[in-house]
């Protein structure tokens, strides 16, 4: 991997996973572009650890918050919420990394993301629901039900493709959970799944069974330190876009995205 190659995926990185676009989806689609035959998992996981900085950076303060009080509700609701895609990691991780990367199912699990983000901007707006107005929450409102079913959409999000920013909205505003505990939670939800995938793949690494040979590690510097500050600024877009109910306009792009994929696959056989 070069080093231009490393900006740009750690870029694109930065962007996608907080924006609802799937950042593995994208970095799926860029190893397609630049040729790569076999995914670059350690690259992968270095870069979503500089999404994991830029969350800490961001929302420091909520989190030091709940460092220095542990025992707390919340704390509670995030193992919920983090049981289903323990799970489903564990169980399935051989077929999500290898199963689960051809086109045809990444343009599938783009597709589906698009349907998410509707779901998504139409429980935000207040749209009407069954005849009533959603019902807004707060903080001391969230059961352990809604972190359940946030975290099953959080497990839905593992195939590249799917955005988990995406998927984990639409599961908290479709419980009714207003805005700002809706992004509050998934962010903290996503301190944790990226911190664990680390930390899966240090355990890898230390066993021998993955390295950083065929990637080099200047690459992965770069990489990290451009997801981390990209990241930070992704972040705060999403927040102005979620206020505003304007999740939908990313529909058109995976959606177009999927479109590129099947029209290379079925024409043009570039890339897939």
């Amino acid at each position: 991997m070069s080093v231009w190659q490393a900006i740009i995926l750690g870029i694109v990185q930065g962007i996608t996973e907080f924006l609802p676009v799937s950042s593995s989806g994208h970095l799926v689609v860029l190893q397609r572009v630049f040729g790569m035959e076999e995914p670059a998992l350690t690259f992968d996981i270095v870069v979503h650890l500089g999404s994991l900085v830029s969350i800490f950076a961001f929302f420091w303060k909520d989190i030091w918050a709940l460092i220095k009080k542990p025992f707390t509700k919340m704390t509670g609701l995030l193992i919920v919420a983090t049981i289903p895609v323990v799970l489903v990691g564990f169980f399935a991780r051989d077929i999500v990394e290898n199963h689960l990367r051809s086109p045809w199912i990444l343009a599938v699990a783009f597709t589906v993301t698009g349907i998410l983000l509707i779901a998504a901007d139409y429980f935000s707006s207040g749209s009407r629901k069954g005849g009533s107005t959603v019902r807004k929450r707060v903080d001391r409102d969230i059961t352990f039900t809604d972190a359940a079913i946030i975290g099953c959409m959080q497990a839905l999000a593992l195939p590249p493709g799917i955005s988990r920013s995406g998927a984990t909205l639409a599961g908290a505003l479709g419980r009714g959970l207003n805005r700002e505990t809706a992004t509050r939670f998934i962010f903290f939800m996503a301190i944790i799944a990226i911190a664990g995938a680390g930390a899966l793949e240090a355990s890898e690494w230390m066993r021998g069974n993955v390295t950083v040979d065929s990637i080099g590690v200047l690459p992965l510097v770069i990489g990290f330190l451009a997801s981390a500050a990209v990241g930070y600024l992704a972040i705060s877009l999403l927040l102005k876009l979620l206020k505003a109910a304007k999740l939908r306009y990313f529909s058109f792009y995976v959606w177009a995205l999927a479109a590129f994929i099947l029209l290379d696959m079925l024409f043009l056989n570039r890339f897939f």
